[in-house]
């Protein structure tokens, strides 16, 4: 792997000596590491069993965020597009620091900026991205609804039933829910960028108590289908949402659809990780159908 290393990153011009490589945890799917040479210090991640364009997509859509001036992101300074037989490599600006008693609302403010910054025409993005190891396929679509219904929710339904994870009430639940999507969905939200996939673990401090956000999974979008991700699995502090509500409120029928788009996420972990998120995935179809 030193080798490796060093050959991309002599791709990057920088051709200094190797200090130190130490393994970290990152997450389950690609091996991680601290790298530190003469010149710099990097994060990288390597991974051979990713399709071709895998961190493609996560670079592509880090230096999207990036250029809205809105949250910091870790610079890009390599990725791999080659085949999944080969190592692909990403490497990162390495971010390190210590939170301070607004490094909270900072994220709120910053998000709700984000959210603000640039607005698509329509939802969906340009190409494929990935949640976990899963393919999402982003089309553009001129209804919120349809995108949400056709390019998320359905294709998990379609690798719950390959999985066996979709027993018969469950998808009769989720068929029914389909048909009524147009009334339990707003049709034209606002077209926001999104992060995609901010969850606690995707957001981390940097220099003097900055917030930086990682490893997205970009869309354009309705801002409150992240806004309700962040509630799901906990992370973010009430200041984080305080800000971001003096800063751009949410909308009225907020806590009404809030449910609803954490089941997309409910339904990627049903598909990754089993039945234990079944009874979650349950309650969200038992309340809608």
């Amino acid at each position: 792997m030193k080798a490796l290393i060093a050959e991309k990153l002599r791709h990057i011009g920088d051709e200094s000596s190797i200090i130190s490589i130490q393994p970290i945890a990152g997450g389950d799917i690609n091996q991680a590491y601290y790298v530190e040479t003469a010149k710099e210090i990097y994060f990288i991640k390597a991974n051979r069993n990713v399709p071709q364009n895998f961190f493609q997509a996560e670079a592509e859509g880090l230096q999207r965020i990036q250029e809205t001036n809105t949250i910091h992101v870790p610079n890009v300074y390599h990725y791999d597009n080659t085949s999944n037989t080969d190592m692909q490599v990403l490497i990162l600006e390495w971010i390190e620091g210590k939170s301070h008693a607004n490094t909270a609302r900072q994220l709120g403010e910053n998000l709700a900026r984000l959210h603000s910054a640039e607005v698509g025409e329509k939802y969906g993005f340009n190409q494929t991205t990935f949640v976990g190891e899963l393919t999402q396929n982003n089309q553009f679509h001129s209804s919120w609804t349809s995108y949400y219904r056709d390019q998320r929710l359905i294709p998990q339904f379609e690798r719950a039933l390959e999985k066996g994870r979709m027993p018969q009430k469950r998808k009769k639940q989720m068929e029914s829910l389909f048909e009524k999507m147009e009334h339990l969905v707003p049709q034209h939200p606002g077209v926001s960028l999104l992060h995609g996939d901010l969850w606690g673990g995707n957001w981390i401090v940097g220099p003097k108590g900055t917030p930086y956000v990682i490893d997205p999974s970009v869309l354009y979008g309705d801002r409150a289908f992240e806004i309700a991700f962040t509630e799901l699995f906990g992370g973010f502090p009430r200041d984080f949402y305080q800000a971001y509500q003096e800063h751009l409120r949410l909308p009225d029928d907020y806590q009404d659809v809030k449910p609803l788009y954490q089941l997309f996420y409910l339904l990627v972990h049903l598909n990754l990780f089993g039945e234990a998120y079944g009874s979650a995935v349950d309650r969200i179809l038992g309340y809608y159908v």
